[in-house]
């Protein structure tokens, strides 16, 4: 058994926290909730899987108010609009659901419609559908207490419960479960499953034996289907799974947390949705912030909580992020040095590889180098 300090978190949470993790539930379920703040009340519906049966619904929900579309600012950018901050389109009365999404994510969208800052419970509303993975963008509306019919039941989240929640399910993080597993190369590696208040699962990979006294070496990976288990050559990451596993046998053993961060943080349908991006001509990052989310939408604070239950707190990161090294740092891993990863490049990633360089400022060596030979 790996040595694993509890983590801590009350029997049913705080209220707040419920609200947000049902407010959550029925964003899953393409459900529209209430979100409140000190003078002000929002009816909020996420534009994910927004159809026209919904749409219409919704509208007759809000009536005789009309909605606005609520974007991110990044989204509100990409418009042609000047923002800082998250912006509430003014809709057209023809607008369908098709068109709305075009609005929320398509590339080529030329209409700029009418805007204006949206406040402090929309930002708490995009947040939430952020953290439900989908699209960040609502169709939303100021409602008064007491506005919505009697036999309407309908979901009340806290606004500034919302910004406390990432914190508070990094706090709620447990051990679930844990198991040995032989790896190919014949050596054993022990799989810690951690589960944090809302269901979510990572898993540290404890290969050999590492020496938890001395600076341990350790690889924080996002989980990607696509590279990770089918082998997609449109990006690196699972070629750097390999070779940090690879290492970390070498070296007599490290620990890989496997974080559920798909696509820096998007989620798996976003990445889908970044890639047709790409397809179109995009980069990695304006494909990101082209659909209204920053450029890396990951927290490492999950990945500190989990090293720091582990008995962890100083390291050796195998990595070529230098976000990586400045997140534990601040939750208060210490840094001990660092270890580059240096993958293949095929005319499949190169673009990919080149963005993360040049725009994101990942450490890729052999890359630039790569760059600067002469054709």
């Amino acid at each position: 058994m790996i040595s694993v300090r509890s983590g801590v978190s009350p029997l049913f949470g705080s209220k707040g926290h419920v609200g947000v993790s049902r407010g959550l539930a029925e964003f899953h379920g393409r459900r529209p909730v209430l979100i409140t703040a000190k003078n002000e009340t929002l009816l909020a519906l996420p534009v994910e899987g927004l159809d026209t049966p919904r749409l219409i619904a919704f509208r007759a929900l809000c009536a005789p108010r009309t909605p606005h579309l609520i974007v991110t600012a990044r989204r509100a950018l990409a418009l042609g609009l000047d923002a800082r901050t998250p912006m509430a389109l003014r809709l057209a009365p023809d607008d369908d659901a098709t068109s709305i999404e075009a609005l929320v994510s398509d590339a080529t969208c030329v209409r700029i419609p009418e805007a204006k800052p949206a406040g402090p419970t929309a930002a708490a509303a995009i947040q939430l559908v952020k953290l439900s993975q989908g699209l960040p963008a609502v169709l939303a509306v100021e409602i008064s207490t007491g506005a919505l019919p009697a036999e309407v039941d309908i979901i009340t989240v806290d606004a500034e419960a919302v910004a406390r929640f990432a914190d508070e399910a990094i706090r709620s993080l447990t051990l679930a479960s844990e198991a040995s597993v032989p790896l190919d190369s014949g050596m054993q590696a022990r799989f810690v499953v951690f589960r944090d208040a809302i269901g979510g699962n990572s898993t540290a990979i404890i290969v050999g034996k590492p020496d938890f006294s001395n600076a341990v070496p350790v690889r924080l990976h996002s989980a990607c289907l696509t590279g990770d288990v089918f082998g997609s050559r449109r990006c690196d990451c699972g070629d750097q799974l390999q070779l940090a596993i690879r290492r970390l046998e070498d070296l007599g053993g490290g620990v890989v947390l496997y974080l559920a961060q798909e696509g820096r943080g998007v989620g798996l349908a976003n990445k889908m949705r970044t890639y047709q991006l790409q397809d179109e001509g995009l980069d990695t990052v304006d494909a990101n912030t082209t659909l209204g989310f920053d450029d890396d939408e990951r927290d490492y604070g999950i990945a500190a909580r989990m090293l720091q239950m582990l008995n962890c707190t100083r390291v050796v990161l195998l990595t070529n992020n230098p976000a990586k090294l400045e997140g534990l740092s601040r939750a208060g891993i210490e840094i001990a040095s660092r270890m580059p990863l240096e993958t293949p490049i095929n005319a499949d990633n190169r673009r990919y590889m080149a963005a993360k360089a040049v725009r994101a400022g990942h450490r890729l060596d052999h890359l630039m180098a790569s760059l600067a030979e002469p054709s």
